[in-house]
């Protein structure tokens, strides 16, 4: 018989100088943002809740360890192949490479050499991934290297890697952790670990992997909570309906996600803390768990544990739970969701949201809901959070501030409690006054330096939000030309000839040197918002390094908003004349695009960003 062995990891003892592979049939890798960023998140909460400021990265040895779950291995013919865990196996991957590259621009050559065999091995003297799926090295090289690297055309898992790096990197871990970075490093590499199942037996290896999500499967922890919902249900009728009731709201949510099947925990999770968190660990070292981690992790016992302040425990209060409010709020759940994925009239703003990758908005969008909303309440309130979420999340990007998962959590928990089940006509006002007293805006920030659009310029932060900035812009004139609302045409990747950002100024510091001091201000210049353009991605790399006297006549046959640009597009356009004059927006066509130039066209962006973000579209939402 063949040995099944199981030994506890840490990170290091699990990949350093290991390869790993994946079968031909195995699934991609489908990690989605929000599994990254609750993965950065738990570690650290997990390691913030150890370190202290002014500690020797010795004492890393004494901090409390993390597991990170199972995988399941087949080793055979000298490599070790993935039947469970390349998810994870990945993301590690991507992020210790991240916080190799960070490492390096730090100088810290001991903790370069202490991750580089965690990541690669010398294979007579060639780059050799430890991560061994060849269709992958190549993005896996590109990152390592620090190199640009096109994804466009790249099978799926290649593209899903590139995008969940980029997910990493907007983290900004090197900002976050400060001087405590060498100390995260040693901490995730020697304290972090997982339970690794190996047999030289493929047959064995999958029927473990069978056992353990077949089988074996334990209890999910929505099983679970169920399980104590239903039990005070004497009347058997009661019981039947609730246990009924329950199962086609999780068979619903499930069929939300066909990858990874967690919909139904993830709804729990958002409706549990938008509805009844009432504490947040402190952000301080030593702190606990509370309310709001407690029911990101272990929701099932949380609810068993707060039954007194849920009201819960009764056959009546616990029939409601699962009849009334669960389908409740699984329903506002879907309807988020759907939202998030299809550009719905009226929800446009959940749309924004999602394709700014905000992870908390399903959770903010259900802390006014009250279960005795009409459904049409329920909209407007969807609608009306959304909206402030839009201009607030926007005024902070502008100004670079971070809005990760980990950097706006705790934001988030308390605008939850404010907000928490408040009228509409409530909603309006909070939001209203919230935005007058926001010390951040499209003109000023209270950090300096930071002043709002002057300062936007494209750049690795700024790339996602000023693609999305330029797609609103573009579809704003648009539709206000009458021309339709194509802001989902202007972001959809997957088309034939997606959009790309265009820069006005070619990339030729030598034809600009009399008009700037250096390359430097220069690309500051070039990469300002006020100088980038929305366009089809064929059109965009046709124009590259041409003149604006070449671009302009191409630019007039696109979006209206790069089109004015040109002479032509003031010709006999009704429409758009009518929309200039309503909201008085100072639209101009330049025969020539120098320093001038782009100063009169920041006052168009300046007046466009103000109009399309305004808090007057709160009530708008509200009608």
């Amino acid at each position: 018989m063949s040995a099944v062995v199981p030994h506890y990891r840490t990170v290091q003892q699990l990949l350093q100088n290991q390869s790993f592979s994946i079968d031909e049939y195995q699934r991609e890798y489908k990690w989605e943002k929000r599994n990254i960023d609750e993965l950065i998140s738990d570690l650290m909460a997990k390691f913030s809740a150890c370190y202290v400021a002014g500690h020797e990265t010795s004492k890393v040895a004494g901090y409390a360890e993390y597991f990170l779950g199972s995988i399941i291995v087949s080793k055979r013919n000298g490599k070790n192949y993935l039947i469970d865990g390349q998810q994870r196996v990945t993301s590690l991957t991507l992020l210790l490479i991240h916080l190799i590259r960070l490492a390096k621009d730090r100088g810290n050559q001991n903790l370069v050499s202490r991750l580089s065999p965690l990541i690669h091995s010398d294979n007579y003297g060639e780059l050799k991934f430890n991560l061994d799926i060849p269709e992958r090295l190549s993005v896996l090289k590109a990152f390592f290297e620090g190199n640009e690297f096109a994804s466009d055309g790249c099978e799926e898992s290649v593209k899903t890697m590139y995008e969940r790096y980029k997910d990493i990197e907007q983290q900004q871990l090197g900002t976050e952790l400060g001087d405590s970075f060498p100390h995260f490093v040693y901490w995730l590499m020697d304290k972090v670990g997982l339970i690794e199942i190996a047999t030289d037996n493929d047959s064995y290896a999958y029927a473990i992997f069978e056992t353990m999500n077949d089988r074996g499967k334990p209890l999910s922890p929505v099983d679970m909570l169920k399980a104590y919902l239903l039990a005070p249900l004497i009347s058997q009728d009661k019981l039947r309906h609730a246990n009924t009731t329950w199962k086609t709201q999780v068979q619903k949510l499930i069929a939300l996600d066909e990858k990874d099947k967690v919909a139904d925990a993830q709804c729990i999770k958002a409706w549990l803390r938008a509805q009844y968190a009432e504490t947040i660990r402190d952000r301080k070292a030593d702190s606990i768990d509370k309310d709001w981690e407690l029911i990101g992790t272990v929701f099932h016992r949380w609810v068993r544990d707060n039954s007194n302040q849920l009201k819960l425990g009764t056959e009546s209060a616990n029939n409601d739970w699962m009849t009334v409010n669960f389908p409740f709020f699984a329903s506002a759940y879907y309807q988020i969701l759907e939202a998030s994925r299809t550009y719905t009239p009226g929800l446009e703003s959940i749309y924004y949201n999602a394709h700014n990758d905000f992870t908390w908005q399903t959770t903010v969008l259900l802390a006014p809901l009250n279960p005795s909303d009409s459904q049409d309440v329920v909209t407007k309130k969807m609608a009306v959070t959304a909206t402030y979420l839009d201009i607030w999340l926007i005024r902070r990007v502008t100004n670079y501030f971070k809005v990760s998962y980990s950097n706006v959590s705790y934001s988030v928990f308390l605008l939850c409690k404010e907000i928490r089940r408040k009228s509409l006509n409530e909603l309006v006002d909070i939001f209203t006054l919230k935005l007058e007293q926001d010390e951040v805006t499209f003109s000023k920030s209270p950090v300096k330096g930071r002043s709002g659009l002057e300062t936007l310029g494209l750049n690795q932060f700024s790339r996602r939000y000023l693609y999305h900035m330029l797609a609103r812009m573009a579809a704003f004139t648009e539709k206000g030309c009458g021309r339709g609302d194509h802001f989902p045409d202007f972001v959809d990747r997957d088309r034939k000839n997606p959009f790309d950002i265009e820069h006005i100024w070619p990339d030729d510091y030598d034809r600009f040197r009399e008009s700037f001091e250096s390359e430097m201000v220069f690309q500051d210049w070039r990469n300002q918002i006020a100088s980038l353009l929305l366009l089809p991605q064929a059109v965009n790399r046709s124009l590259q390094d041409k003149p604006y006297g070449e671009k302009v006549p191409v630019y007039l046959t696109e979006n209206i908003y790069a089109a004015s640009l040109a002479e032509g597009i003031y010709n006999h356009q009704p429409q758009f004349e009518a929309f200039r004059n309503q909201h008085h927006l100072p639209f101009k066509p330049f025969t020539t695009f120098g320093k001038q130039e782009q100063l009169e066209r920041r006052k168009l962006v300046q007046k466009l960003v103000e109009l399309i973000w305004s808090p007057e579209r709160l009530k708008e939402a509200a009608q």
